[in-house]
């Protein structure tokens, strides 16, 4: 018993500890004539779909839950929106060349119909994303225009 306590308040002591290990949560800021969503005429509709299904880990306008303060869980989290971030950013969309941007169409149009993105454990706790297959096919209409202009240059 004495064992299995001594196990016990190191683990809570090692809880804590990791508590302290500081996770980068600062959002650069968003410039206008960069973001994705405000340099296309895009729908409300179809706006709000994005930002509630994408922006969270592929902006820099991420909103951070509470559970994304408890470590070893903030770690997970930092690392699917950098990962996010790296793979596809929506706030510095006017940053990538032409190539880049008809790629990430592309791969966005994939994800949305494949219904891979956004990540099941995501929609878990943020069912606002969870999108419909109407709200899928707007989505994918919409990405679909852009990416026809893209190629139209």
């Amino acid at each position: 018993m004495k064992n299995i306590l001594r196990i016990l308040i190191v683990v809570i002591i090692i809880f804590g500890l990791i508590q302290l290990i500081p996770i980068d949560r600062v959002n650069e800021p968003v410039k206008k004539e960069e973001n994705f969503v405000d340099n296309y005429k895009v729908s409300p509709r179809v706006k709000n779909l994005i930002i509630a299904a994408c922006y969270d880990c592929h902006s820099n306008e991420v909103k951070y839950p509470d559970y994304a303060y408890v470590a070893p869980i903030s770690w997970m989290v930092k690392d699917h929106v950098s990962e996010g971030r790296e793979r596809l950013n929506f706030s510095k969309w006017g940053t990538y060349n032409h190539f880049q941007k008809e790629g990430m169409m592309e791969k966005s149009i994939a994800s949305v119909e494949n219904y891979t993105m956004p990540l099941s454990a995501y929609i878990s706790k943020h069912p606002e994303a969870n999108l419909s297959k109407a709200d899928r096919e707007l989505m994918t209409i919409f990405f679909r225009e852009v990416l026809k202009d893209l190629k139209e240059k």
